[in-house]
């Protein structure tokens, strides 16, 4: 039965006897659609800094083919590879599960490995492909954050 009352001279419908017993509120809203691109963006952007990651540690084991011994290359060289190897593995697996931490931590990677590059390139050689690659996926990253924090809204 559809009847309207009054409160405080505010017309209201009655709440459905189907719905009378609910305890929320308001019924949860289904995810946006800009929230589930930029948690994709997230995991997709995370398989490559795992491979990142990885790619500096078979560095420092010695895995990696046709490449120098870890032990003969500079100092700053050496530092730069574990550091890498550190925080691209932290940044995806925060990116993995798509957590504001992991996308400090990413950003943290990626825009200290374009500086690296752009000011020191004997210690970070990266191509100009890969420095716009990295530079491209953070200007996605904050267009898709923003627009799904305008769809919350």
């Amino acid at each position: 039965m559809r009847s309207l009352s009054k409160v405080r001279g505010t017309p209201r419908r009655a709440v459905p006897e189907e719905a009378a017993d609910r305890i929320e509120r308001r019924a949860p809203r289904p995810e946006t659609r800009w929230d589930v691109v930029l948690v994709w963006l997230m995991r997709v952007v995370a398989v490559v800094w795992m491979v990142k990651g990885l790619s500096a540690w078979a560095e420092i084991l010695g895995a990696r083919p046709n490449a120098a011994p870890f032990e003969t290359a500079p100092i700053g060289r050496q530092a730069v590879i574990v550091y890498f190897g550190v925080i691209n593995l932290l940044a995806a697996v925060g990116l993995w599960l798509a957590t504001a931490w992991g996308g400090v931590v990413w950003l943290l990677a990626a825009t200290s490995a374009i500086v690296l590059a752009l000011l020191t390139p004997q210690l970070l050689p990266m191509s100009l492909p890969s420095l716009a690659f990295d530079g491209m996926i953070i200007l996605v990253y904050f267009t898709v954050s923003w627009l799904a924090s305008r769809e919350l809204r």
